[in-house]
């Protein structure tokens, strides 16, 4: 029988994660990536609960724990530096999880261990598509055409695959925060703690180590939809300069960085709702289809669950019309779960007022008292996140044939 042939937009984590269990099932996979090679860049993100687990399936564990950024926990500081509250990495609520990994680091594993068994075409992107009962055509940036019989979105929150599917039809749900990026010198004050910092005016900073040598920053500020609509992304480095005026902790010090980088990722802070996640022979899985916003945390447990069941019940259905249908009835309880924020977050994270500020500090200190942990580590137990999953049905196991029949 001829194998199904699958091309995969992006080749970050949601991408790479599907190309593995689609060529363990069979199919031949290529995967379009618009950047010249791997992007290797990119913020501290952790890989838990069913992630975990898919990683561990995967057998590339053991690499992402080799490659562990040396984080041990979250101090939450104040303008002088003195610590309010701690969170260690073993604790009931912090927010370091134990396979702490920089982004980069987890695509490089990713590609490694992908790359021989799937065709990475890298400095191109789809340009068109279409479909019809036999196949799907796609013709690329570099000219270049080609038939398919599936192609799946997986280049992210800003997917120019998707909006060539579904057009306007997903939207970006903008959660009133904006975030900015970037990698720094690593100075005195730093250590492998994490540290957060609450200013006034809707701000805070976050300094975390890396594996590197150098330290990984990130800005957050607060911004209403009216003003984010008329916000000019090419003066960043000004929008950012004017958030860090006066703010400070080691603004200045962020101040100093941001003027001299070339490499900042901004954007606001959103969620992506889209009413189908598949149309025909096309598809989307990830950031791309059901981004949960970098403050829920599990933005890669979403691309490495989604990617895993979409290639568990592409290769387990009779069709693929029937494997994007059970995807998404699988999928969809799990990511609304995810993607619903306690009311009030972001916006009571990030006060107005030097008593806002104060408050939050206080909170934050009562949090990681010794009689709030004790209580918060009765209900967490790290093994049963792995099983959280699917209306309380544990991770579908598709090599045992252990699927959970949702009636």
């Amino acid at each position: 029988m001829e194998k199904q042939k699958v091309l995969i937009s992006g080749a970050s984590i949601a991408g790479p994660v599907l190309a593995y269990w689609l060529h363990t099932y069979g199919f031949e996979v290529t995967i379009v990536e618009k950047a010249p090679s791997a992007r290797l860049g990119g913020q501290n993100i952790d890989v838990n609960g069913p992630a975990r687990k898919i990683a561990r399936l995967m057998g590339i564990e053991q690499a992402i724990q080799a490659a562990n950024t040396g984080e041990i926990g979250t101090q939450w500081v104040d303008k002088h530096n003195q610590v309010k509250a701690s969170f260690p990495r073993e604790g009931a609520s912090s927010l370091t999880q134990e396979l702490e990994i920089v982004r980069g680091d987890l695509v490089q594993i990713l590609y490694e261990k992908t790359r021989h068994h799937v065709a990475y075409r890298f400095n191109d992107q789809i340009s068109q598509l279409a479909q019809d009962d036999r196949k799907a055509n796609v013709t690329f940036a570099s000219g270049y055409r080609e038939e398919f019989d599936l192609v799946i979105a997986a280049d992210g929150i800003r997917s120019k695959t998707r909006n060539l599917i579904f057009g306007n039809e997903p939207v970006f749900h903008y959660l009133g925060l904006c975030t900015a990026y970037l990698t720094i010198d690593k100075s005195e004050t730093d250590s492998n703690w994490a540290r957060w910092y609450t200013a006034d005016d809707s701000r805070m900073l976050l300094l975390r180590p890396d594996n590197e040598g150098t330290t990984r920053a990130s800005i957050n500020f607060l911004l209403s939809e009216e003003e984010y609509e008329k916000l000019d992304r090419k003066n960043r480095k000004s929008i950012l300069l004017q958030r860090l005026a006066g703010a400070g902790w080691e603004a200045d010090r962020l101040a100093k960085e941001v003027e001299k980088s070339e490499d900042i990722y901004f954007d606001g802070v959103g969620q992506i709702k889209a009413p189908r996640w598949s149309v025909g022979r096309f598809a989307m899985v990830g950031d791309a289809a059901y981004c949960p916003a970098p403050i829920t945390g599990k933005g890669t447990t979403l691309a490495f669950v989604g990617a895993y069941i979409l290639a568990g019940e592409l290769a387990s259905q009779p069709n693929y019309k029937e494997g994007f249908a059970r995807y998404e009835q699988l999928m969809r309880p799990y990511v609304e779960s995810v993607q619903k924020l306690p009311p009030g977050i972001p916006r009571l994270a990030y006060p107005k007022t030097a008593f806002g500020v104060r408050i939050v500090n206080i909170v934050a200190g009562l949090m990681a008292s010794n009689i709030v942990q004790k209580i918060a580590s009765v209900f967490s137990n790290s093994d049963s996140s792995e099983q959280d999953l699917l209306k309380g049905y544990p991770l579908p196991d598709y090599t045992t044939g252990f699927i959970p029949n949702l009636g």
